[in-house]
């Protein structure tokens, strides 16, 4: 499909959810999306194509987090299915390296902006809420995760990160 096709036909939707949450297996999700944008393909061609979403990392993001590493407890929490999970650990391990813990939806079977998803990782990480940084790129998590009393930043783009870090004395 074309990737206007893709956009005018693709959804967030229940089943998306449910596939990230772990609720919904590769399986079943494929299934779903053959469905929804009208593929014929095989779950191997339709996995193929779903990890192509992944479009490269952004570098100045991943140095500014390699230089603070050592001096702060740093973890990632990516709303992810296993499908994807396979790909991007992969795919991006070094960068990946930084992290003590990633916290991945499917796993913890709660996903961003839900107030349970939050309460999981701070209760598993041992760190207070209000002491937690959060970053992310949609507003609703970002709501969500100061619902749950984390600090929390609307990412743009690299300079938001480093402005944050700067502005909590890390960078």
């Amino acid at each position: 499909l074309s990737p206007d096709a893709i956009e005018r036909r693709f959804r967030m939707d229940e089943a998306y959810e449910r596939h990230e949450r772990g609720e919904l297996d590769a399986q079943g999700y494929f299934a779903h999306l053959r469905g929804l944008l009208e593929l014929e393909g095989s779950d191997e061609e339709v996995g193929f194509g779903w990890n192509q979403m992944f479009v490269g990392l952004i570098e100045e993001t991943v140095e500014a987090l390699k230089r603070i590493g050592p001096n702060v407890r740093m973890c990632a929490f990516t709303n992810s299915n296993r499908a994807h999970e396979r790909y991007w650990r992969s795919e991006y391990a070094g960068a990946l390296e930084v992290f003590e813990h990633i916290f991945v939806s499917s796993t913890i079977r709660a996903r961003k902006p839900e107030r349970e998803a939050f309460e999981i990782i701070t209760q598993s990480t041992g760190v207070r809420a209000d002491r937690t940084l959060f970053f992310d790129d949609t507003p609703a998590n970002v709501e969500g995760a100061l619902a749950a009393g984390l600090r929390a930043v609307r990412v743009n783009g690299p300079d938001d990160v480093k402005a944050a870090l700067r502005e909590a004395g890390f960078a």
